[in-house]
């Protein structure tokens, strides 16, 4: 048997078959013969080189695998590039160089990308506007996905001027359409984890939504830890819960990275309260997404000015409800940060003589994979040396 099936083995020479050279190491071997076998091996192979030929041509089916360690890149670099401007007193320039590097590094990228959350209309922003177009073609004609994405070069301009705990750089991006077009407004909003859905509403009392937080991680009120930005305008949302008896984090900046440790266990964070900038809502939303959290939210519309906005935007119900859903509806969703200063979810970016460090998150929604990913960007000089730390 063996020897027959021996004989029934013809080898093709590379310039008889019509696979590409990369695949012909796995394949080369064509079964030929009336052996019934042989017909099914040849079958099999065909079949395999088929799905070879498919996989190669159609990069960008799947974007969070093609994409996902090139968009990581992008805040790798944009961190690094304001992290030389931390604690120097310079918001602007801090948040300057980080839309700068961003730009530049999403142009290298092969896809057809859209800018649906950036940093304002047109005429607001030399680069990174909403609507902008960005992103590179392959020399040889491959398609290229198209891409919508949300950017937020340095949440925590103060703090990186300052170089206080919690700057980082942030995108998310998904399919076209995949991601809300939101205005550049305040967004009421709460976010708590997996085992409070359905648990919140933005309409009821404070003290009855932290009651039901409460119930669904069994425990007590007074065990939650609840963080609010502090604001004025958050005065009373502070006195409601402290009322109830949970306690509060209050934060100056950053209320992006606080929901993504409400969603997830083990932070020591049970929820986030208040309104913050709608388009770092839609960002929030991503990652919530990816982390199977729970997010409800609402635009404030209380300036006739942002009635004409949303009104152009296609927005109708300026009172509707939004769940992450809503917000970030793709089926394919991205969502990466790398810390700038150091901060409860990831480390600051660290300077050394060989190079720099960087502290990175990212989060796919239908690959469903959490990365904590460590790099080292060695310098490019002759006698680098490598240590792990």
């Amino acid at each position: 048997m063996g020897t027959e099936t021996h004989q029934n083995l013809k080898i093709l020479p590379t310039t008889q078959s019509a696979i590409p050279p990369f695949q012909s190491a796995s394949i080369r071997a064509i079964v030929s013969g009336r052996s019934k076998w042989g017909a099914h091996m040849a079958a099999e192979v065909t079949s395999d080189a088929v799905k070879q030929e498919i996989k190669a041509r159609s990069f960008g089916e799947n974007i969070e695998s093609d994409l996902a360690p090139k968009f990581l890149r992008v805040v790798e670099n944009a961190a690094i590039a304001c992290a030389r401007t931390m604690g120097q007193g310079e918001r602007e320039l801090s948040d300057k160089v980080a839309v700068e590097s961003m730009r530049k590094t999403m142009d290298s990228i092969p896809m057809r990308g859209r800018i649906v959350i950036g940093e304002g209309e047109r005429d607001e922003a030399p680069m990174l506007y909403i609507g902008e177009k960005l992103g590179a073609e392959f020399s040889d004609g491959s398609g290229v996905p198209e891409v919508d994405i949300a950017v937020d070069p340095l949440e925590g301009t103060n703090l990186c001027a300052t170089g206080a705990a919690g700057a980082i750089t942030v995108l998310a991006a998904s399919e076209a359409g995949g991601l809300l077009n939101a205005p550049d407004c305040y967004m009421e909003k709460i976010v708590v984890g997996p085992s409070c859905k359905e648990a919140v509403e933005l309409d009821a009392p404070v003290a009855d939504n932290l009651k039901s937080i409460a119930k669904r991680l069994d425990r007590d009120v007074q065990d939650l830890t609840i963080v609010v930005l502090e604001r004025p305008r958050h005065e009373k949302l502070i006195s409601e819960i402290r009322a109830a008896g949970a306690r509060i984090r209050l934060i100056s900046d950053g209320d992006l990275s606080a929901g993504i440790a409400a969603a997830v266990i083990g932070t020591g964070v049970h929820a986030v309260m208040g309104s913050g900038g709608a388009p770092e809502g839609v960002i929030t939303a991503a990652a919530i997404r990816c982390l199977n959290g729970y997010m409800v939210g609402r635009l404030v519309i209380n300036r006739p000015e942002l009635e004409e906005r949303i009104a152009r935007m296609g927005i109708r119900d300026k009172n509707r409800i939004y769940r992450a859903e809503d917000l970030a509806p793709g089926q394919q969703i991205m969502f990466a940060a790398t810390g700038v200063t150091d901060g409860a979810l990831l480390r600051g970016v660290r300077f050394f003589g060989e190079g720099t460090r960087t502290s990175s998150i990212v989060l796919t929604l239908m690959t469903g994979k959490v990365r904590f990913i460590d790099s080292t960007h060695l310098a490019k000089k002759a006698d680098v040396k490598v240590r792990f730390l």
